[in-house]
């Protein structure tokens, strides 16, 4: 099967390439702002872009280059952004350090946190139910959804940012850098 390389950044449009081929088979305009970050869906039919201070929800099936989704709430840029296994939720962390989980079919703010410092990423566990930050103060957050808070902080390096966050499939790996 082909593979499809999405592209996007200060120039305010996404782009589709055959990977392989280097060959640029479509584009998308985000007219709004930059796109800081892109992330698609598990099963590959949503692309989320984060910009300043929108994150815009495309369908990659469907031939049309209007969002289909738009989540406003955040105040500045949009630096982090994560969906769900099943894809029924996203997850977003912002400079002005806030981490947002929104409902995909229903564009709303469904939990908020303050970290009071600049996100740079966020990830979902694999057990679905916590999701991990990295940020400008240089803290690796655990957040448990369940308990709606933050259970662990480790901090690597005193006053070194971490820009960002993955883990292994399973769970028994957390990389952070």
């Amino acid at each position: 099967s082909e593979v499809v390389l999405a592209t996007a950044g200060y120039d305010h449009t996404i782009r589709f390439w055959e990977a392989l081929s280097g060959i640029c088979i479509r584009t998308i305009q985000h007219p709004d702002s930059q796109v800081n970050r892109l992330t698609i869906s598990s099963d590959k039919r949503f692309l989320a872009s984060a910009g300043n201070p929108h994150v815009r929800l495309y369908d990659v099936q469907s031939s049309n280059p209007n969002p289909i989704s738009s989540f406003d709430g955040h105040s500045g840029n949009v630096t982090a952004i994560a969906f769900q296994a099943a894809n029924r939720w996203l997850v977003t962390g912002n400079e002005d350090g806030s981490i947002k989980i929104w409902d995909v079919r229903a564009p709303g703010v469904q939990r908020e946190y303050d970290l009071k410092t600049p996100v740079h990423d966020v990830i979902i566990h694999p057990n679905q139910g916590e999701l991990i930050s990295a940020d400008q103060s240089g803290a690796v957050r655990v957040w448990d959804l369940g308990q709606n808070a933050c259970t662990h902080a480790l901090i690597p390096e005193d006053d070194v940012p971490v820009r960002s966050v993955t883990m292994a499939s399973d769970g028994s790996m957390l990389v952070a850098a």
